[in-house]
């Protein structure tokens, strides 16, 4: 299920495909992108940080969970990672999705952020 909150379209890139790869086909995702003013609380709640979030990754159980991306954020750091928009945003799901999955940052989770952006980026 995506839940969008903002204004203007969602980029057109193969969540579900991403989804399946990651996490399997049964697994139940939610996947929403909240204004900039809901953004900025999930942030100050769940970081107790300032300004938007990028992304959030909330696991329910091992066979259900949600995403939160911020378009807006996602869209201002592009750059500041040297990738296009749409690249980052789809590094933003994979890195959401291998969290979703039981990976910590590091080398290992690393590795599979590499993986899955090479297997997924000629699909954007």
């Amino acid at each position: 299920m995506i839940i969008r909150r903002t204004q203007g379209g969602i980029p057109n890139l193969p969540f579900v495909n991403v989804k399946e790869a990651i996490l399997g086909k049964k697994y139940e995702l939610s996947l929403v992108f909240p204004n900039l003013q809901e953004s900025e609380e999930l942030h100050k709640q769940w970081k107790n940080k300032p300004g938007p979030v990028n992304t959030l990754s909330f696991p329910y159980d091992e066979s259900s969970g949600e995403i939160i991306i911020t378009l807006t954020q996602a869209r201002s750091e592009a750059k500041k990672y040297g990738r296009k928009y749409k690249e980052h945003l789809l590094f933003l799901f994979i890195h959401s999705c291998l969290h979703l999955k039981g990976f910590d940052h590091g080398d290992k989770m690393e590795q599979e952020e590499h993986k899955f952006m090479k297997k997924f980026i000629s699909k954007i």
